[in-house]
């Protein structure tokens, strides 16, 4: 999985996919690009690089990878995920691949830190406590709420100088 941040009038910023509404797994929910490892890909970073080519046209020499977060488990399809941090320039025009993705979020990662909250919730009927980030009408929920969390920890003194 690639979590691209960019800066952008004195901002950082991530971005972010709203999945298709008629996936069958993780259907309209908010993640980074990413996927399965092909056979012949011996390197995860390989694999985020391709994902998120495949998913937003993001052409992988644009990206710097600067590191990883740690690695996620999902809860509902029982996947580790391995995130790496990229860097890219701002103002990308995005290619969403029709299959998979209905469109790119581009939040800054003040915004995501201003959206936290722990929130009761419901899925397939079980009610459970989650952390959350609300930004505008997108909720980020589950192992990519964990992402965002690993994410703004790391991050949190570059953040701490922006607010300032």
């Amino acid at each position: 999985m690639l979590v691209p941040i960019y800066r952008s009038q004195g901002r950082l910023h991530a971005v972010l996919t709203r999945r298709r509404d008629d996936l069958r797994r993780h259907a309209g929910e908010i993640s980074f690009p990413g996927g399965r490892q092909d056979d012949d890909e011996t390197d995860l970073r390989i694999t985020a690089l391709r994902e998120a080519e495949e998913e937003i046209g993001l052409p992988a020499a644009d990206v710097r990878l600067v590191g990883a977060l740690q690695p996620t488990p999902t809860i509902a399809t029982n996947y580790a995920v391995y995130p790496f941090v990229g860097l890219i320039e701002p103002g990308h025009a995005w290619t969403p691949s029709p299959r998979e993705v209905a469109s790119v979020l581009e939040p800054s990662l003040q915004e995501l830190r201003a959206g936290y909250e722990r929130r009761r919730l419901v899925r397939r009927g079980v009610p459970f406590m989650a952390d959350t980030y609300l930004v505008g009408e997108d909720l980020i929920w589950g192992a990519t709420a964990r992402m965002v969390s690993d994410l703004l920890e790391r991050l949190a003194p570059l953040l701490d100088a922006e607010a300032a």
